[in-house]
């Protein structure tokens, strides 16, 4: 059984991917934004998941959380899922975060990226973009970012599998009661990636909807623009990915 992180975890996906983890006996960590927050997962700490608080918006928060896992068990995988739809925290939630814990974190040899759909209407441009959240950012730039991410991590670190999935537009929270996806096709394919040991699910650099490999957009797979984006997050955060 695998040690995992599941970011956001307080409810929607992440919620039900800690949750099917942790029925199937994995050792799950699941996060928090707050105190608040916390209390509602409370349920699947008492199962036996340990936790991690902090807000995804603040560096901070996001250093402080990873030195807290890094003197704990080592991890094996993450389910980067915390994200936001809008508003000023959409770069530091969506990007900064999964790019500082990938770097910062020692150990998973799995990461799983919350892309979207979205990605597609995003502008591989890094001119102006709001790093530090002093105003709203675009989603669909935020989601084409981390899915280059995920597959800048498969390149730069081959002992690492690295992948992005699109979970389909859900009735979570964030997507709306009237989203028409399956809410439980949702998160199986980041669980399945996190934790399986089938020879699909051992590849690494997918973009992945329903457990099938799709197209990403075309500057995903740009290796200069990868390395344009790993160079500015360095920047912005102070913390090269190694």
């Amino acid at each position: 059984m695998s040690r995992i992180l599941v970011t956001g975890s307080a409810d929607g996906l992440g919620r039900a991917a800690a949750d099917t983890l942790l029925t199937a006996g994995h050792d799950v960590v699941v996060h928090a934004r707050n105190e608040k927050r916390a209390a509602d997962i409370e349920p699947l700490v008492d199962r036996g998941a340990g936790i991690v608080v902090g807000d995804f918006a603040e560096c901070d928060a996001v250093r402080r959380i990873a030195a807290e896992l890094n003197d704990a068990k080592p991890l094996d995988a993450v389910i980067h899922n915390a994200g936001v739809w809008s508003g000023p925290a959409v770069m530091p939630v969506n990007v900064i975060a999964p790019y500082l814990l990938t770097a910062l974190l020692r150990g998973p040899r799995r990461h799983v990226y919350l892309s979207s759909g979205s990605h597609f209407d995003g502008r591989p441009s890094l001119t102006g973009v709001d790093w530090r959240g002093a105003s709203a950012g675009s989603y669909a730039d935020s989601k084409l970012f981390v899915t280059t991410l995920a597959v800048a991590v498969a390149r730069l670190r081959p002992d690492v599998l690295s992948n992005a999935v699109d979970p389909g537009w859900v009735p979570t929270k964030m997507g709306g009661p009237s989203a028409p996806d399956d809410l439980e096709l949702g998160h199986r394919t980041q669980e399945w990636l996190a934790s399986s040991a089938d020879p699909e699910a051992l590849t690494s650099a997918g973009y992945w909807y329903h457990h099938q490999g799709q197209q990403p957009h075309d500057a995903v797979g740009d290796e200069a623009f990868q390395d344009r984006l790993l160079s500015v997050l360095a920047q912005e955060t102070g913390t090269p990915l190694d």
